[in-house]
Order: C-alpha cells, then structure tokens, then sequence
C-alpha cells in the first residue's frame, strides 16, 4: 500500500510517499481503508521532532475516516464495510492515517451516522472532540449563556462555535473579517475583528457585562484578557498557546470575579468514542459541519503540513489518499 512516511525530522520536505506493507490488525484493533485524514498542527509536532513518534520511518495523521476492511479477532460491534472515524492514531505508539489503510484501536474509534459526510468526518476528530470536550464536558455550557469562542475560523474555533450553537448559548467569536459571515451562518450571535483596539469593550458590550465561558487557544496572548471579559464565576478553558510561558497581569480581575481556569488536551479524555458518538450525531443532523477548506493527495501532505502551519483559512485541511 502507499503510505505518507518520513525517515528522520525535519520540514515538510523529509515526507515522502512510499510503499509499505499493509498492516495486520491486532486482536482489539480495525484496519481501515482511508478516505480522508485530518492535517493537524500536532502531526508537524511529530514530523519536526518536538514530540517523539514511533520507530522511523513513520506516518503521521492523528485522524482519519473510512471503510472498515478487517477487524481484529476480539473487535466486537464492527464489521467489514462499517464506515467509521475516529482519532488518537499517529503517535508514539499507532502510526497514522496519512496512508491508504491504517490499523486504529477499537477505542479510539466510532461508527459513522449515514448523514455524515466521509471527508468532513476525517477532518473532525481532534478539533471536534477538543472542542466537545472543552464545552460540554470542562465548561458545561447551558442554554443562553454567552461563550467567547477566540479564534473561530479555525478547526477547532469553526466547530466550538457550532456546538455551543447546539446547546442554544449565545456565541461571540473573533475572526478575520473575511469570515464573519460565514461564523454567522455557523451559529455566532456576535462576530468581532480579533484585531480591533478596543475588543474587550465590545465583548463585554455585546454580552451585556461579561462572558460565561471563554473558549481560548492562545493563552499567551488572552489569558488577562479572559478574566477581564469574564463573568462574576466565569469558566476559561484552555487548549493551547504559542509561547508556554503564559500570565497574568491582574490577577485580581479573576480573583474578584471568581474565574476559573480549567487547562486541556482532548487526548486526556477517559472514553474518547464519547466525544467521537457526540460529534458523529451532530454532524448527522446538520447541526455540526467541518468545513474542508482544501483537499491534498498522499504526494501533496508536505505542502499540506505547511499549510496547516502557515496560511489562513476557514476550517481544515485534509489528505484524501
């Protein structure tokens, strides 16, 4: 089979595509037929070095979706044929789903609805279930609560801005102004200019004084910001930032209000197949789609890489072999 590989670290250039045995699947593992993939920030992580995969040479791809084609002797509840995705692959221990088959564990992966889109459902798995896991599971958003989503034409930011959406909070979210339409159409009650100088004023305008929940990816740069636009016993969730070093310069704006900080991976989650079934139905019913900005073959994954790390865009990219 044809597979994305690299041999040693470095950038995009060390990947190449080449032919490798399809794998076997073990007892409590599928082996899928790839349609689509997931581009990640966190596969570059394992291409780069900064995280160390499994033994080279090794493919990346933390998500995937696809056709089951063999289940391993204990699988239960999975048959040939049976569409599914799932993340949690590509790492230190699974190889990833930039490849025409990849074995994924049992629970790392759920069936997919008949109103699920194959290719959308690829590009779901970390930014899907990381935002579900930051909303539902950390914040437990409700009804009529306003959400800050930062970020919300992102993987990610794209789908928290859905999910809030579908638990009917109200949702304020940041973008470049070439976006803010479509954010609207997703679900956001307020869009905002990420890059206007008086930004925690119009939060704090539009949520009438202060934001239940505060969905932030770059703690660096928000972290004071959220306990300022924060509630009186707001929630800030935390995935991600640019530089690890990330503070305060007031505390006393969350300690007077009583703000907690709540910091996440996805991959902490006890049941991921949770976020995954949670994700799987939404996008059955239309309430939530991933939209696929750019669409890359197995020769195409570097530029892929590049891309993901470098371009603007509305949503994500995916790696369909």
């Amino acid at each position: 089979m044809r597979a994305v590989t690299f041999e040693e670290h470095g950038g995009p250039d060390v990947l190449q595509v080449t032919e490798v045995d399809r794998p076997d699947p073990g007892g409590h593992e599928l082996l899928v037929e790839v349609r689509a993939a997931g581009v990640n920030p966190v596969d570059t992580y394992f291409r780069d070095g900064s995280y160390t995969p499994a033994d080279l040479p090794f493919t990346p791809g933390v998500d995937l979706a696809g056709v089951v084609s063999e289940v391993g002797e204990y699988v239960e509840g999975f048959d040939p044929g049976d569409r599914v995705y799932g993340t949690g692959i590509g790492n230190d221990t699974y190889q990833g789903g930039y490849a025409e088959y990849a074995t994924v564990p049992e629970d790392r992966v759920v069936a997919l609805p008949d109103g699920a889109d194959l290719t959308e459902a690829g590009a779901a798995g970390v930014v899907a279930g990381t935002a579900w896991r930051a909303l539902i599971d950390h914040a437990d958003l409700s009804p009529a609560e306003f959400c800050l989503i930062h970020g919300g034409s992102g993987g990610v930011g794209h789908a928290a801005v859905q999910i809030a959406d579908a638990v009917h909070a109200r949702v304020i979210t940041t973008a470049a102004p070439e976006y803010h339409d479509a954010l609207s159409a997703f679900g956001a009650e307020t869009v905002l200019d990420y890059g206007r100088e008086d930004l925690s004023d119009a939060v704090l305008d539009a949520s009438g004084g202060g934001v239940d929940v505060v969905l932030d990816h770059r703690l660096d740069d928000y972290m004071q910001f959220d306990a300022d636009v924060a509630a009186p016993h707001g929630r800030v969730i935390g995935i991600g930032e640019n530089s690890p070093d990330p503070a305060f310069s007031n505390d006393g704006a969350a300690r007077s209000k009583d703000v907690s900080y709540q910091f996440m991976s996805m991959f902490n989650t006890p049941d991921i197949r949770v976020l995954l079934n949670g994700a799987a139905h939404l996008m059955s019913t239309d309430a939530l789609s991933i939209e696929v900005a750019r669409s890359y073959d197995l020769e195409e994954a570097g530029e892929a890489q590049r891309a993901v790390m470098e371009d603007s865009f509305l949503g994500k990219l995916v790696v369909e072999p």
